[in-house]
């Protein structure tokens, strides 16, 4: 195994070239900065998982104003939180939110355990780099983060070789970061760590000229700064298909079914679907008797990490059907409810409405 690289500064001096820094360019009045409480650093620190800030502000806003405290969001239902979820993306995170404030109310007292990076980190969807943010930021007492951002910045700050996700990399980058978090001003030096890889030392075009550690970035002597960090192995994306049920009742209601708790779009509402028509029309000649099909709807693509998933609608309507089972109900459109719908579901539903959504005929 590779030892660490040689740190670039001594650590006084990287912490210095970094708030000063911050105290100039630095975001200082972010939504979750205004009050730093363990709750709200918390539910922003998960949101921010794979998320750009400024997706994620109006979501906080709204989570904030229906769960202003950790035992309201504890209290409600799964259904509520997806609902306020839906269309910021990775559901697990909700959901894991959901059940880690349930949690905390259960074995913590109704408080987030921020004395103990391993209680903390053992919530569940937190994890170590997550609860190192959140005690920096709401305590200010010395915790060690390596996010996204964190890691692409000393990556390229070290030209570290290999791609982070490599547990020996990560080692690598584990220990940068441990060196160079200070003692003091933690959450200034948290932030200020973010705001670097997020603003400065970006992905695809780092403004290398504006950056503390231009002098002594190694991949900017090296003049690649965007081979850091390596990417992960490139496989292709396999493709599924699916036909997802549209079926309207005689007052347009489209009806839904909740997936299973655990996998795809565990917890949320979506559309019926099926493999191919023929399991389709065994299930309404089971479950729906008399509904009539149309001609279905153009296919398209939804894009997860690991797959493509090319979706076509099938509609179909049916007369009066008040019992739907369990796990199913009617949705309104024009009255929608509060429930976690599937993000490709909702973007059907409202940019196939003109006609998806019309009213029947002879209604």
């Amino acid at each position: 195994m590779r030892e660490m690289p040689e740190p670039v500064l001594e650590a006084a001096e990287f912490q210095r070239r970094l708030l000063d820094w911050f105290d100039r360019h630095g975001r200082h009045d972010l939504p979750w900065q205004r009050e730093r409480t363990p709750y709200r650093v918390w539910v922003s620190e998960i949101m921010l998982q794979q998320t750009q800030v400024a997706t994620v502000i109006p979501y906080f806003e709204r989570f904030m104003g229906r769960f202003p405290t950790l035992a309201e969001l504890a209290e409600a239902s799964q259904d509520e939180v997806l609902h306020l979820w839906t269309g910021l993306g990775y559901y697990a995170r909700g959901r894991n939110l959901h059940k880690a404030a349930q949690r905390v109310m259960a074995e913590h007292g109704g408080e987030l355990p921020v004395a103990s990076l391993d209680a903390l980190a053992g919530l569940p969807g937190i994890g170590r780099s997550t609860a190192g943010a959140i005690i920096a930021q709401s305590t200010d007492q010395r915790a060690v983060i390596l996010d996204g951002n964190v890691k692409r910045s000393l990556s390229r700050l070290h030209a570290v070789e290999g791609w982070p996700g490599r547990p020996a990399v990560e080692r690598r980058l584990w220990a940068l970061a441990e060196h160079y978090t200070p003692e003091h001003r933690v959450a200034d030096h948290t932030q200020a760590m973010m705001d670097l890889g997020a603003t400065l030392c970006r992905r695809g075009t780092p403004e290398c000229s504006r950056c503390p550690f231009v002098d002594v970035c190694v991949a900017h002597a090296r003049g690649e700064p965007r081979r850091f960090p390596e990417s992960k192995p490139k496989k292709a994306l396999p493709t599924r298909t699916t036909l997802m049920l549209v079926l309207q009742d005689s007052e347009g209601r489209v009806l839904l079914e909740q997936r299973p708790a655990s996998g795809l779009w565990g917890g949320l509402w979506g559309l019926p679907q099926f493999d191919d028509l023929a399991a389709l029309r065994a299930w309404l000649d089971a479950h729906v008797p008399g509904a009539a099909l149309q001609p279905h709807w153009p296919a398209f693509s939804h894009t997860f990490s690991h797959f493509r998933l090319e979706i076509t609608p099938q509609p179909a309507r049916v007369g009066g059907l008040d019992s739907v089972g369990e796990a199913r109900c009617w949705y309104d459109p024009g009255n929608p409810g509060r429930i976690g719908l599937a993000a490709p579901v909702k973007s059907l539903l409202v940019s196939l409405a003109p006609f998806a959504l019309a009213a029947p005929e002879g209604a």
